[in-house]
């Protein structure tokens, strides 16, 4: 038997005992170890809780108890980050995008596609515009896939072609995956020294259907306008009336492909820059498709380049599918009807959203 003040270890191979399991209070009797060594330092019971407290034993604070005592004690509340923490950080955060951008650590991918330079550089600008500026609503982004190919077509208007650039950057922000939008541009826009770049960059390539069957079949979300600069050219007293959409490309790239196809209507564009006329002799000087005069250029120089702070509202329509199609991409019967069938779609969802804003600069 153990005497009080002492409990017994387990037994070893020599028959002595290990280290006693308790820890003793004052009073106690020194545990003996066999008389063969001194007795090491006493140590709390380690297996299964607490143990039982002997005469002359102080009690340990059983560990099913902690958690509770800690509810109760007092937590430090949580410091929020000063606006100097929050400089620290951007300035970090700017620095470091240098440093990869002077280092080339980057990736682009074989069009020239550049999503960190798009993300940090391009579409923080663009998203100023279309949510501050313009106070762009966006609905039916459900109709764009989440994942996998798509094609949205879409009218095409404004004198300058924001609406490409505006579109795709709401898409990112808005849409629950964030598709990048890879536009479809008109070989002048490839020509031009700086905007080739910063289309190439921000995702861009030229509007051909091989260009436009490689990304579709790579999984990306396309937008084309069919209208070219016939629907951005456009008087004003044209606004809203879809133009000719040429010879049906985007649908034979759809139908090769099986694609489904996104309409889009896109109201607001036509009155950031209202087209009066246009000096058709200035244009071909120049060799641009139209040079447009309206109520602030260019009469304001520069400052007549400002877009006008008009109401935004873009719709996504439901889809329509074209995998059933793939033998008919070759058919102009069928590219002829679906090209239609787009067209109508955007033109009458043009009118029910004129309806919903019948001021073009209200709240």
């Amino acid at each position: 038997m153990s005497r009080p003040g002492e409990e017994r270890g387990r037994a070893g191979a020599n028959g002595r005992y290990d280290v006693p399991l308790m820890v003793a209070g004052p009073g106690a009797e020194p545990a003996r170890h066999n008389g063969h060594h001194p007795a090491p330092e006493p140590v709390a019971e380690l297996n299964g809780g607490p143990a039982v407290p002997q005469p002359g034993q102080r009690e340990l604070p059983a560990e099913r108890e902690l958690p509770e005592a800690a509810a109760h004690a007092p937590r430090a509340a949580a410091v929020p980050d000063g606006p100097g923490d929050v400089w620290d950080r951007r300035v970090a955060s700017g620095l470091a995008f240098l440093r990869r951008r002077l280092s080339g650590d980057y990736q682009v991918d074989e069009f020239g596609f550049d999503p960190e330079l798009t993300e940090s550089v391009f579409h923080p600008m663009l998203r100023l515009l279309y949510r501050d500026w313009f106070r762009t609503e966006v609905s039916g982004l459900e109709h764009v896939p989440a994942d996998g190919a798509g094609l949205v077509v879409g009218n095409h208007s404004g004198t300058v072609a924001l609406d490409a650039l505006i579109l795709s950057a709401a898409l990112h922000d808005q849409h629950p995956a964030h598709r990048y939008l890879r536009l479809l541009g008109a070989d002048l826009v490839f020509r031009m020294p700086v905007v080739s770049e910063i289309a190439r960059k921000t995702g861009g390539t030229v509007a051909c259907n091989p260009d436009a069957e490689r990304l579709l079949r790579s999984g990306e979300v396309v937008g084309v306008f069919p209208e070219g600069f016939k629907g951005v050219g456009k008087l004003y007293s044209d606004r809203y009336k879809l133009q000719r959409f040429g010879r049906g490309g985007f649908v034979s790239a759809a139908l090769r492909t099986g694609t489904p196809i996104v309409p889009v209507a896109i109201v607001g564009g036509e009155e950031i820059y209202p087209m009066l006329a246009d000096i058709k002799p200035l244009a071909r000087l120049l060799k641009l498709p139209y040079f447009p005069v309206t109520p602030t250029f260019p009469w304001l120089g520069p400052l007549g380049m400002v877009p006008l702070p008009s109401k935004w509202l873009i719709e996504f329509c439901p889809p329509i599918p074209t995998a059933h199609l793939t033998d008919s991409a070759d058919d102009p019967l069928v590219v002829f009807n679906l090209a239609d069938q787009v067209r109508e779609t955007i033109q009458q969802t043009l009118h029910s959203l004129l309806e919903r804003r019948p001021d073009p600069f209200g709240p």
